[in-house]
Order: C-alpha cells, then sequence, then structure tokens
C-alpha cells in the first residue's frame, strides 16, 4: 500500500512541509523519513517527537521486542566467558523498545555502562539501523572501548587518528577533546550518525562550553550519554544533558525550573520529575542487589619510621608550615606536594624542593639547601622494607599504587634489587605501550608499579591485590585506583593493603577516610556529588591542608577531621533526601 506521510499530520500547513516525502508505510519508507527529518536540524520538541514516532514504527515493523544480539552473541559469549547480568539485558531491551534509542545510561560506577551500551550497539546494528556510528569518550578510555567492542561484542572499530577517519570508518572512536577541535568539529558536524555515544557525559553538564555546543550540533539518529553522574551540583546540569538528547523535552529553562527546580540540587515536584527522567534515564545501583561483588578486604599496615626519618619529616613539616605563615596567600598546591610526598619517599620530596628553589626568596635558600643535604643523608626507607616484607607474603599479581613517578622508580629499584621483576606503568606511556604492559602483566608479570595517570583507563579484573604505597588525600582518587580490580568480572574478593607511616599526617588521612567516613563500603559511587554538595570552596586537599596548617597539635588536627567527616557524611544525607530520590 502507498499513503504519502502527509496522511499522519493532522495540521494542514504543517502538512505541506511534508509534501516531498512519498513513500510507503514500511520499515524502509519510514525510515527515510526519520533521517530526512533529523538532517533538518528541527528544534521543536513536536518535530522530534513525530521523527521519534516515525523512527519506532520503523523498529516495530522490522523486528520483535526481543533482542536479537542475545542469540547472535550466545557462542562468542560462551567462548570468551562473558555473562550478561541481568540488569545490562534489560537497560537494552528498554532503550530499544521503550526510548527510541535515546537514553542517559547512568548506573553507579562498576556496573557496566559500557557492556550496556555496547550491547544496544550491537543491537541496532543488526537490525541495520545503524551503520554510521561515532563513539567519543576520554583519550584515556579509547583503548578500553576499543578491545569491549571486540571480545564481547565481535565489533571491529576504528580509532580515530587522522581527520579522513571520520568519513570513511564506519564504526569510530574518538577522543572527544580531539573531536571538537578545529579541523575535526566542521566534519563531523557535516556527517550524519546513526549512533552517536558519549562516555563520561557528565562533561557535558554546562551548555556554555566549546564540547557542549559541538555535540550538539552533530547530526544522530540514535544518542547514549554514559555518566555515573547525570547530576554533580545542579539540577541545571540534568536538563542540559537531556537537551542534548531529545531536545525541547523539559521546555526552556526557566518553564523548568519553575515547574520543577526548588533550589540548585533540591528538585520541586519530584514524583512528576521522577516521571519524566524514566523516559530518558536508566540507572542502575550497587544496593538495589543488581549485581554481588566480591569482598573488599581492607588491611592496614601502620609502620614507624626510624628516628632520622620522624626528623626528617618533622623538618619538612616545620619548613611547609613557615612557608605558608610567611607568604601568606601562596599557591598551596606545592605544600600539600611536599607534605604528601614526604610520607612516600624523601627522593620525590627533594625532587620538588628542588623545582621550587627558582622561586625562592633568597633569604629562605639555606633552609632548603639544609634540607636537602639531609634527605640525601638518609639511606633507609621503612616504608619500603615494609613493602617488601608484604610482597613477599603475597603470590598473587599485585599492583602497587603511588602519587609520584619518583616513588615509583625507588619502588622498582628495591623490588628489583630483591629479586623480582617489576613492570610499570605511568601516564607518559603511549596508548599501545599501556596496551602491551596490561597484556604482559596479565600473562606473565606478578608486579606492575603504576602511578595515579598511569592506571586511567584500564582494567586489571585478572588482579585481586592492591597496595596502595602512599595514600591520595581524595577519596575519589583512592576509590578509582581500587576501581581498576573491583569491578564487574572480579571473581576474587579484592585486597587492599594501605602502607601508613605513623605519627604523621597519613595517618590522619587514613583515620578520615577509612575510620570516619568508612568511604570502602558506605558512600562508594556517591563521592563526586558529596564533595560538591559541600561547596567547600576549594579542593578536598586544599581543606585538609588548611587544618593542618592552622594547627599544630594533634588533637585539635582530628578534632577537625573529625567535623570535616561529619559533613561528608551529612552532606550524604542530605543528597539522598532530595536530588539522588530522583533515580
Amino acid at each position: 500500500m502507498r499513503q504519502t506521510f502527509t496522511n499522519l499530520v493532522n495540521d494542514e500547513q504543517e502538512a505541506e512541509l511534508y509534501q516531498p516525502y512519498q513513500v510507503e508505510i514500511s520499515a524502509r519508507g519510514f525510515q527515510l523519513i526519520v533521517n530526512e527529518l533529523r538532517k533538518k536540524r528541527f528544534d521543536t520538541w513536536d518535530w522530534f517527537s513525530l521523527a521519534e514516532q516515525g523512527d519506532q514504527l520503523a523498529l516495530n515493523q522490522q523486528q520483535s521486542s526481543e533482542l536479537l544480539a542475545l542469540e547472535y552473541l550466545k557462542e562468542r559469549w560462551q567462548q570468551t566467558g562473558v555473562v550478561p547480568y541481568p540488569h545490562q539485558i534489560q537497560t537494552a531491551q528498554r532503550v530499544v523498545n521503550e526510548m527510541q534509542g535515546q537514553a542517559i545510561l547512568a548506573d553507579e560506577v562498576g556496573l557496566g555502562k559500557t557492556i550496556e551500551a555496547g550491547l544496544i550497539l550491537k543491537e541496532y546494528h543488526l537490525r541495520g539501523l545503524a551503520k554510521k556510528i561515532l563513539i567519543l569518550t576520554p583519550a584515556s578510555l579509547l583503548w578500553q572501548w576499543y578491545h569491549e567492542l571486540y571480545e564481547k561484542f565481535g565489533i571491529i572499530a576504528g580509532i580515530q587518528r587522522t581527520e579522513w577517519d571520520w568519513e570513511y570508518a564506519d564504526i569510530l572512536i574518538a577522543s572527544l577533546d580531539t573531536a571538537k577541535r578545529e579541523p575535526h568539529a566542521p566534519i563531523i558536524t557535516s556527517i550524519h550518525y546513526d549512533l552517536l555515544i558519549i562516555d563520561e557525559a557528565h562533561k557535558l553538564k554546562n551548555s556554555n562550553t566549546q564540547a557542549y555546543r559541538f555535540v550538539n550540533s552533530v547530526q544522530k539518529k540514535y544518542c547514549l550519554m554514559l555518566t555515573a553522574t547525570p547530576i554533580q551540583n545542579d539540577l541545571k546540569e540534568l536538563y542540559n544533558l537531556i537537551g542534548l538528547i531529545k531536545p525541547g523535552q523539559l521546555g526552556s529553562y526557566r518553564s523548568f525550573k519553575e515547574r520543577f527546580v526548588e533550589d540548585k540540587r533540591t528538585p520541586k515536584n519530584p514524583q512528576d520529575l521522577r516521571q519524566l527522567l524514566d523516559q530518558i534515564m536508566i540507572r542502575n545501583r550497587r544496593d538495589e542487589g543488581t549485581v554481588q561483588f566480591t569482598q573488599r578486604l581492607v588491611h592496614p599496615i601502620v609502620l614507624s619510621l626510624t628516628p632520622r626519618e620522624q626528623q626528617i619529616y618533622e623538618q619538612v613539616t616545620t619548613f611547609v608550615k613557615y612557608i605558608s605563615q610567611r607568604k601568606g596567600g601562596i599557591n598551596i598546591l606545592p605544600l600539600i606536594t611536599l607534605q604528601r610526598e614526604v610520607c612516600s619517599s624523601f627522593l620525590a620530596t627533594a625532587l620538588t624542593l628542588e623545582k621550587m628553589m627558582s622561586n625562592m626568596e633568597q633569604d629562605d635558600l639555606p633552609m632548603v639547601a639544609g634540607l636537602l643535604k639531609d634527605l640525601a643523608e638518609v639511606k633507609q626507607n621503612s616504608k619500603c622494607d615494609a613493602l617488601e616484607k608484604l610482597v613477599a607474603g603475597l603470590q598473587d599479581k599485585i599492583i602497587i599504587f603511588t602519587e609520584y613517578k619518583a616513588s615509583q622508580e625507588y619502588i622498582r629499584y628495591r623490588l628489583e634489587k630483591a629479586g623480582y621483576h617489576t613492570l610499570a606503568f605511568d601516564g607518559t606511556l603511549s596508548r599501545g605501550k599501556k596496551q602491551w604492559i596490561r597484556y604482559m602483566f596479565q600473562k606473565e608479570g606478578q608486579i606492575l608499579v603504576s602511578t595515579e595517570s598511569g592506571g586511567e583507563g584500564l582494567n586489571f579484573q585478572f588482579c585481586n591485590q592492591v597496595i596502595n604505597f602512599d595514600l591520595p588525600w581524595n577519596p575519589m582518587r583512592l576509590e578509582q585506583r581500587i576501581g581498576r580490580v573491583h569491578r564487574l568480572g572480579q571473581a576474587r574478593d579484592v585486597h587492599i593493603y594501605n602502607l601508613i607511616t605513623k605519627d604523621t599526617i597519613e595517618e590522619h588521612i587514613m583515620y578520615l577516610l577509612h575510620q570516619k567516613i568508612n568511604m570502602f563500603e558506605s558512600i562508594i559511587g556517591e563521592l563526586d556529588a558529596i564533595l560538591l554538595h559541600l561547596k567547600l570552596g576549594r579542593s578536598f586537599e586544599s581543606e585538609i591542608m588548611e587544618i593542618f596548617l592552622a594547627h599544630q597539635e594533634q588533637k585539635q588536627i582530628r578534632e577537625k577531621l573529625d567535623l570535616l567527616g561529619e559533613q561528608i557524611l551529612q552532606g550524604q544525607e542530605q543528597i539522598k533526601a532530595t536530588t539522588w530520590d530522583l533515580y
């Protein structure tokens, strides 16, 4: 049967807009309509809704509500040992059958949003509804996406390297940071994509940024946005994300604010807003019992410094407080770095002091020179001594995390000298080199020594022993370290060993993170939102440093950290009672 598309439009004036489209009421016919409508860069919700209806008619006429991908991938998954979780399958079914391929996947950290997106991608690809596909992600995650798609879904994607790739690659993985810039952005926005996937989508929360404007200008039929924190600081962030996927659904921000916003984080008419969110956002949470994770077993290892090491620690501490008091308003970052490094390795401390000397006043140079001389004379490292003893008692693969390249080199020197073969990760390595080292660690290696930046974007579920040689002060960074190992696919309990130097600021940090706020158990996946909710006015690390600089007595420092911990816990409860209720 042939029928014009205008038969589906009630308004006669509006129907004139569609006169060029004389097509059969069929999957192919509706697909043509959808494509043409979307190419016209419509802005109103009515136009978008009309396109969605046509798209859904095409989908329903072509296939059943069951996912073709499940049957297609059955043999591959049996061979590779992949077992999709029920919540991942249900998410894919909802996106395809109910959300018309427009969705925010907002699962908490570690629940497998990448698997969900890959399953949806495979489904649309099998149905012939998505052939031109673009995946935008942080640069550190490019290879992770490549391997996930190939190993779990048999999808061979290209990784963008030249401006020619945009047009000639059917399935392309690229850095969002690269894509938004010249000469790439004009090429991308001239192409019509069947499916656009954006990882770490919370980075698009501000509509005034170049990245937001770029993504908004990309022509896309289906769009998936992945983020564990769809609301970090303001309900407007959620409005902006939804606007990228379903333009006009929420009306103007003014009308959205009048209807749904009590203040920045507190929704008005939460039930109505939740109903709207249910149409576009899916959030699976750990505490819902969606997935049974293995346990995290935390082992604090408190060690005492030698009298000489303790003396050096006190000297550096005195120097940090002296510079802070004398300079008033000085950039606090170098001081934070020094205070953290002195609990890691004296080598790292010495290198930072050398860098600071170029900006020092002449009167301060003798003090710095004296510190450097004392640091050079210390031959023992009690923390490395404890590390060697710990490693000797562990038979499984081990990841050792440190914050500093100098500490990484010293750790490797000590372990190699003790007869261990080690591999090194750091942020200077190329993507290919990182992948190779990961492969070597999985197949043959026992010990990987990694800096913070070195471990970004790579997962190590085959390892279940994590040693924190030094502790990051920001709890999210500590969580990210552990999350490299403790995530979906980890079959064993994860052991976390924290080396803590007694009578130092490191001991205070461990008290705050582990004993006070119990971050390993109670607030995982929620820390970003909590810290933003606190409105500290400065970074979490700076907040701790200010406490440390302002008080001499250990008791006073502990009391102030107690107060900060209470603020974090209260922030958690406040957010749970407001914004988080939405999802």
